[in-house]
């Protein structure tokens, strides 16, 4: 298949999606439209050293806006569509789950209706160049036991508002190849570290109250267990799903890196203190914290990805050693984006408690 060399990329401003964009432009893609709602982690600063690239072009909206998202693709020529907009955090789900149903399961909807409006009115060879490629998540499939990882066939059984949403696109993903034709593609993927990411998620979250010598709260036990990608090895697999994956097919997406979540913990407390001896706070393995677990907490997730490796070649660069280094130092490097970024509605307070409607 010809590559394809225009895009319409939704949520590039978040953390996965900006990675991609820096990648994708990088590395010669081809033309890029994002779009992005620009909400409390959609972050254009993320993107300021794209900004001005010749290929590349910023459209603050939304994916519930058909009508827009029609126009963008129509005036963009775009032969593909890579959905990264997402409300993605289980802790704002259960404290707040009605944006989570908004984003991800309409908006999902409508973007799926613009796309299929728009790939009908292609000619046959265009037809059959055009991507849809919904990147999901592993949460979708639940909890794991101590053993077995989670497949392309494992079913699905969310346990989470924010993974029972993002399961809902995936079966309209689905539904719009079996129903219409549309070349959709879902991607499940492990949890993502890496630069850019909004510090309300677990590792960033680590980094930056270590310096400040903060408490780490750490939720029940500590032993709950995720296997981690390093966020630019999963842009390289995204690249290489959109560029030969079948449509209408599943592809999970993991780094074979599983840590408890106490594990990472204690190894970020170490790099902290290697790499940023001056600080002024204690050893940072004092201020681990145990806290109240979050409602509904799987205790394991794991992906096998073995079908993207064979299928596609893709595999992981980073080892989770090599790619934790890198965005330690990275956050470092960057504590003026981490604190203007945190000046918004959060302040690395603890979320994921529960509200009462």
């Amino acid at each position: 298949m010809t590559p394809i060399q225009s895009i319409l990329v939704t949520g590039g401003a978040g953390f996965i999606g900006s990675n991609f964009v820096r990648q994708w432009l990088a590395e010669g893609g081809g033309s890029l439209v994002n779009l992005d709602k620009l909400t409390y982690a959609g972050n254009p600063e993320s993107l300021s050293d794209v900004a001005d690239h010749p290929d590349y072009r910023f459209v603050e909206g939304d994916i519930c806006d058909g009508p827009l998202v029609s126009e963008l693709l129509k005036s963009h020529r775009c032969e593909g569509v890579v959905n990264f907009e997402a409300e993605s955090h289980v802790d704002r789900s259960i404290d707040g789950p009605a944006p989570f149903v908004e984003t991800n399961v309409v908006g999902t909807f409508r973007l799926l209706e613009a796309a299929r409006g728009y790939w009908e009115g292609l000619d046959a060879s265009a037809r059959s160049r055009f991507r849809f490629l919904h990147v999901s998540t592993d949460e979708v499939y639940g909890s794991l036991g101590p053993e077995g990882r989670f497949t392309e066939s494992t079913p699905y059984a969310p346990n989470s508002p924010y993974a029972a949403s993002k399961a809902a696109g995936d079966h309209l993903a689905r539904a719009y190849f079996r129903t219409y034709g549309l070349p959709t593609i879902v991607t499940n993927c492990s949890n993502n570290y890496g630069p850019y990411q909004f510090p309300e998620k677990l590792i960033p979250l680590m980094i930056l109250n270590a310096l400040e010598g903060k408490p780490l709260p750490v939720y029940g036990d500590g032993r709950q267990v995720r296997d981690w990608l390093y966020v630019e090895d999963h842009c390289r697999a995204i690249r290489a799903v959109l560029a030969g994956g079948r449509p209408g097919e599943v592809y999970n997406i993991g780094g074979d890196c599983e840590r408890t979540n106490l594990d990472v913990v204690q190894k970020i407390t170490e790099l902290v203190d290697r790499l940023a001896p001056d600080a002024p706070r204690t050893p940072s393995s004092s201020l681990i914290t145990f806290v109240k677990d979050r409602p509904g907490h799987d205790r394991r997730y794991a992906i096998d990805a073995g079908k993207i490796r064979r299928e596609l070649g893709w595999r992981p660069q980073e080892s989770f050693e090599s790619g934790l280094e890198r965005t330690v130092r990275w956050y470092l490097g960057n504590l003026a984006w981490a604190e203007r970024v945190a000046t918004g509605e959060y302040r690395r307070e603890r979320l994921g408690l529960g509200s009462t409607p």
